[in-house]
């Protein structure tokens, strides 16, 4: 074939494709779209999911239906949206717990930048430390020393290996060099219901859900773990100022996509949840429950997913993390 011809031919295949990517955006949705979230329901990014989901539907004119497929720390939910058919009609609603299982799970079936692409960041928000009110300890300081004096006999719950829960107290064992037991749950409902009722001593939980239990008193608020202050909970000290300087741990949520799926579906998609995440009151509404959004480009949120990818990894490999 002359070079010219090759030419030719190459300029028409790109001209086609740039005219059916349009449409392709147009055409989409033509169905219900399936966001699976793979954690139990009540907790944030079950929240959150629905929240999007419900936004979705409303501005795309098809539903987006929620299918909360929960276990082995997000592994089952996400396996399952990994094998699906790569067209925009399956989603996965996911959090920081799969950025850590990048390193904590070497066996898992899939892996999060092969078989994922990124559409867009929802929010972040950060936890809050609680004690049940028989552990003798207010603030960080008498914790550490209540942990250190009796090595093992604290317990700490979470919604299960490699979640934000689990690697905040991880990393809380880890700066205060304190030996502290986790005890997984299957989701966060569980672990925030034993720790209410006295089974569990602590636990790290999302601001959004547990601050109603510390303002009804409930547990006592130990400490936030952000780099600055709760608006929700302003009175509660960050776990950095309470002394373990540098300690940072938050929980934040995103939409990925099979990997193959259409470009122009994930820009419309980052473009429809980008509009939801800064109308003013969403941001309003998610500030008063401790919740921040993120708008992001799907380049700049791969990115923002590696960089926590390298984040977590330094904490498991350093700390010689294991999935129990």
């Amino acid at each position: 074939m002359l070079p010219s011809l090759q030419r030719i031919l190459a300029g028409a295949v790109a001209a086609a494709s740039f005219a059916v990517a349009p449409a392709l955006a147009q055409s989409w949705p033509s169905r219900p779209v399936k966001l699976i979230v793979p954690y139990a329901t009540g907790g944030p990014a079950d929240v959150y999911g629905r929240f999007i989901a419900q936004r979705l539907g409303d501005q795309l004119g098809q539903p987006f239906v929620v299918e909360n497929r929960p276990g082995a720390g997000a592994v089952i939910g996400t396996d399952a949206v990994a094998k699906s058919a790569p067209d925009g009609y399956t989603l996965l609603l996911m959090s920081n717990t799969h950025t850590v299982n990048e390193t904590l799970l070497q066996n898992k079936p899939y892996n999060l930048t092969r078989d994922f692409t990124g559409i867009a960041p929802i929010n972040y928000s950060d936890l809050v430390l609680v004690a049940h009110p028989k552990v003798g300890a207010a603030n960080v300081q008498q914790l550490v020393a209540l942990a250190k004096g009796k090595p093992g006999g604290l317990n700490y719950a979470s919604s299960g290996n490699g979640t934000p829960y689990h690697m905040a107290g991880e990393l809380f064992k880890s700066m205060s060099g304190t030996s502290i037991v986790h005890v997984p749950y299957k989701g966060s409902s569980g672990a925030r219901t034993d720790v209410l009722g006295g089974q569990v001593d602590l636990m790290f939980d999302a601001v959004t859900t547990m601050a109603e239990q510390v303002k009804a008193g409930k547990v006592k608020a130990i400490a936030t773990t952000g780099r600055k202050r709760s608006a929700v909970l302003p009175d509660v000290p960050t776990v950095d100022e309470s002394g373990i300087a540098g300690y940072d741990a938050t929980i934040w949520l995103g939409l990925l996509a099979p990997k193959g799926t259409p470009a122009a579906v994930v820009a419309r998609l980052n473009e429809a949840v980008s509009r939801i995440a800064s109308q003013p009151d969403v941001q309003q509404a998610w500030a008063q429950q401790g919740a921040t959004a993120l708008v992001m480009s799907p380049a700049a949120f791969d990115k923002y997913m590696q960089d926590d990818i390298a984040k977590w990894a330094k904490v498991i490999q350093s700390a010689n993390i294991k999935a129990e």
